[in-house]
């Protein structure tokens, strides 16, 4: 689902004489209340784990769980294209999650599994600078001589789970295993691993084997091939939605192959937009953009710029002149003040760039720092709604639901 970019005078989209139409606001979440750290805390609420005093998403009482998070599982686009996924859609209901700020995969599986906002983990994006040392650091790769285990410490709730005696199981790739992304953000649970995603119907046992190996028990599996396909392909592509299909039928096979008494919890880590060629501005090629910016991180959706000779708001003056609409452009400081992150730790802080920049429609801010990025169709981080809202599909064995 792509966005529509705001036209504003003087921009090359802007009829002659148009008035300027409402600037969208960014979906800022509501952390503590309906975002994806508050979903395991609301699962540990009822498996009593010290600590997790309520459960703010109201989710069904049991000793058993299973969360399955599909990455690239956007609320509004199961709903565009529900048709393609009767499992899900039957089940989606009206009260989505938000991912946390940026809405992406780093940040959303460490929000996740830690049940902490961004701003207290401090995995901040996919990239971005390590204060310490200058390092721009990839979480996803992690080729880096930083110890994950320091640079996020809190722990996990898979850690806090096992403590207070759940089973807790993590079903992933082998290969997964001890990749730093895991250990910062994931650390934990005893690793079932299987060879391959082809074969699903190990993948279906071993979550059900998991669910079933103690009295009170947490299983965390994890599905990547969607938003694969919506990098690759864009998620308005019929590959896109053929993934959508496969996965919502091996989500029927799963809830069938679960004990009764096993609750299923289906989320996603952000939602994703397709951005045209001509919506993509490199900011190398961009003099007011590249102006008094020493390094960038993030990603296309979700800049972080970081500004060590010129003035944080002198550059973002120079972003929100030449972006005129196209993006909120926001000081760090700024957007620590509307809550993006929310409360951000002393150490954290500087890991977010002096000046924060996240599109409002379907364009994007490319740099040739990164440039696997250049062959990517579908993109996310930013806080428009699609790319922002997160399913959370309840599915028990004992209603059909």
């Amino acid at each position: 689902m792509t966005g529509t970019a705001p036209v504003g005078p003087g921009s090359p989209e802007a009829p002659a004489g148009a008035s300027t139409p409402a600037r969208p606001e960014p979906l800022v979440p509501a952390y503590g209340r309906s975002t994806l750290a508050d979903l395991l805390p609301s699962v540990g609420h009822h498996l009593d784990v010290p600590g997790c005093d309520a459960d703010v998403l109201g989710l069904p009482a049991a000793n058993r769980y299973v969360v399955l998070l599909v990455d690239g599982l956007g609320h509004d686009l199961v709903v565009r294209a529900a048709d393609r996924a009767p499992w899900l859609a039957a089940r989606l209901g009206d009260r989505p999650l938000t991912s946390g700020v940026p809405s992406t995969t780093v940040t959303s599986l460490t929000s996740l599994g830690t049940g902490l906002p961004p701003g207290q983990h401090g995995l901040v994006g996919i990239t971005s600078r390590v204060p310490s040392t200058g390092e721009v650091l990839n979480a996803l790769s992690w080729e880096s001589d930083l110890v994950p285990e320091a640079h996020q410490p809190n722990a996990t709730m898979f850690e806090r789970a096992a403590a207070a005696g759940v089973a807790v199981s993590s079903v992933a790739l082998q290969r997964f295993a001890r990749t730093g992304l895991t250990q910062a953000a994931l650390r934990g649970p005893r690793f079932v691993p299987f060879p391959s995603e082809k074969d699903t119907q190990l993948r279906i046992d071993l979550i059900a084997d998991a669910a079933s190996r103690g009295q009170r028990t947490l299983v965390y599996a994890y599905e990547r091939e969607l938003d694969h396909t919506g990098h690759a392909k864009g998620c308005g592509s019929a590959a896109w939605l053929d993934q959508l299909t496969r996965i919502d039928g091996v989500l029927a096979r799963l809830r069938d192959a679960l004990p009764s008494d096993v609750v299923l919890l289906v989320t996603g880590d952000h939602g994703m937009v397709d951005v045209p060629a001509d919506r993509r501005l490199v900011i190398e090629d961009e003099p007011e953009l590249a102006a008094g910016v020493d390094v960038v991180a993030g990603e296309a959706r979700f800049r972080h710029l970081y500004v060590d000779r010129d003035t944080p708001a002198a550059v973002a003056r120079r972003w929100r002149s030449r972006l005129d609409g196209r993006a909120w452009v926001r000081t760090r400081d700024e957007a620590i003040d509307e809550g993006w992150f929310g409360p951000v730790r002393d150490d954290v802080r500087e890991r977010y760039g002096d000046v924060v920049a996240a599109p409002t429609g379907d364009w994007a801010f490319m740099t040739r720092t990164f440039p696997q990025e250049m062959e990517l169709v579908g993109m996310h981080a930013s806080l428009t709604p699609v790319e922002m809202r997160v399913p959370l599909v309840v599915a028990t064995g004992t209603t059909g639901r």
